[in-house]
């Protein structure tokens, strides 16, 4: 399965200039653990950067600094790692855990943002699959005594 069948098209995003303050809220208000840091390039939002709310309480509340006037480009992780929407879930997983990093943003052949995956939204898909696979044994012998009669 493409990874860009499975990411979340719905992202936050946010300009690097942005406040870490209005980044706090736009988690909030999307009940996200964080935003995209995007740069638009001839229309296209292209992701730079990404900001998670660790790395705010981590990196900015835990040494008493105060958020107000931060911007988002002082704080994000600005070696951004994406995965092209065309990639499957295996090397998806498998650049996770290369760079570990539990989200990609996932990007088109040009760079443009798509969507974003976590390692929770491959779980999810992953137990799905095991639990199928479960259940073969008992198919398999439904469908021996339906042959068998």
């Amino acid at each position: 399965m493409p990874i860009g069948d499975l990411c979340q098209t719905q992202v936050a995003t946010i300009d690097r200039v942005a406040t870490v303050n209005a980044a706090a809220r736009l988690m909030r208000e999307r009940h996200v653990g964080d935003v995209v840091v995007c740069d638009r390039v001839d229309g296209r939002l292209v992701p730079v950067g990404i900001l998670t709310d660790r790395d705010i309480v981590v990196g900015l509340i835990a040494m008493d600094i105060s958020t107000e006037n931060i911007r988002v480009e002082d704080v994000m992780t600005p070696t951004l790692v994406t995965v092209e929407g065309g990639k499957g879930v295996y090397e998806t997983i498998q650049l996770m855990e290369k760079y570990g990093v539990r989200r990609l943003p996932v990007v088109d052949e040009r760079g443009a943002l798509l969507g974003i995956v976590s390692a929770v939204d491959l779980l999810e898909l992953l137990s799905e699959e095991i639990a199928s696979i479960s259940r073969l044994s008992e198919r398999q012998k439904v469908r021996e005594r339906e042959i068998r009669l």
